[in-house]
């Protein structure tokens, strides 16, 4: 298993310099995060071994455990999924990153809680650019007043967008949504300052990441094409 894992990581690797060479970027320059959720601590420690470090979750409580047992030099959890008001305080304990800020609410109460716990987060703000009601993100035009938010947070980084486009057939469809998250980003850049640019784009999963990294993607999120199918909930 753990070879069969460190096989199917080279590989995604391999399609990420690929993408990043066709469209005139560096590999580097794009960070791997290995989507966990359903899988297993046992199962998860062996993608850690096999050299990754950057774990995407997208339930805070079914994070918990893993957190506790997963274990790796420079390892980084993500929050990727929606996050409730009242799991706040459990998500700035266990996550490095939280991709999924969207409303100047949730920046505030993000901001106090992780003063008092003496944690500085990175987060991200989603955006919904679908009309899926499940899907989660703020919608664009409220972006200004949450940057406002977080840009006078004191105890939040921001970074960055992230979006995860409506459901399709075609990996080739999530481009326009990709496309224009990179353009909402490089628009509000074009009103802050240098120390304050929105550098990050998180973007891209297992059947689209290189469309999204052509696009300008600085983290794509890859469960099955490590970690295999999901088991069922």
């Amino acid at each position: 298993m753990v070879e069969d894992i460190r096989g199917r990581i080279a590989r995604v690797h391999d399609a990420i310099e690929r993408a990043a060479l066709r469209s005139g970027r560096k590999p580097e320059d794009i960070t791997l995060i290995a989507v966990s959720k359903t899988i297993g601590p046992a199962v998860i420690q062996q993608g850690v071994d096999a050299g990754i470090t950057n774990l995407g979750e997208n339930r805070v409580q079914e994070a918990a455990e893993k957190v506790e047992r997963v274990t790796g030099p420079a390892l980084r959890w993500h929050l990727i999924g929606h996050l409730q008001s009242n799991k706040v305080r459990y998500a700035v304990r266990m996550f490095d990153v939280i991709h999924t800020v969207d409303s100047v609410g949730l920046s505030s109460r993000l901001d106090r809680i992780a003063g008092e716990m003496g944690r500085t987060p990175t987060v991200l703000v989603q955006v919904k650019l679908g009309d899926e009601p499940a899907k989660s993100g703020a919608d664009p035009r409220s972006l200004p007043a949450i940057l406002e938010a977080l840009d006078s947070a004191p105890n939040l980084r921001l970074r960055g967008l992230m979006v995860i486009p409506p459901l399709s057939e075609s990996s080739e469809s999530t481009r326009g949504y990709f496309k224009r998250l990179r353009e909402i980003r490089d628009g509000l850049n074009q009103g802050r300052p240098g120390d304050r640019q929105l550098a990050d784009l998180s973007m891209g999963m297992s059947g689209d990441f290189e469309i999204a990294i052509e696009e300008g993607a600085t983290m794509v999120r890859v469960g099955t094409a490590i970690f295999g199918s999901r088991e069922q909930k």
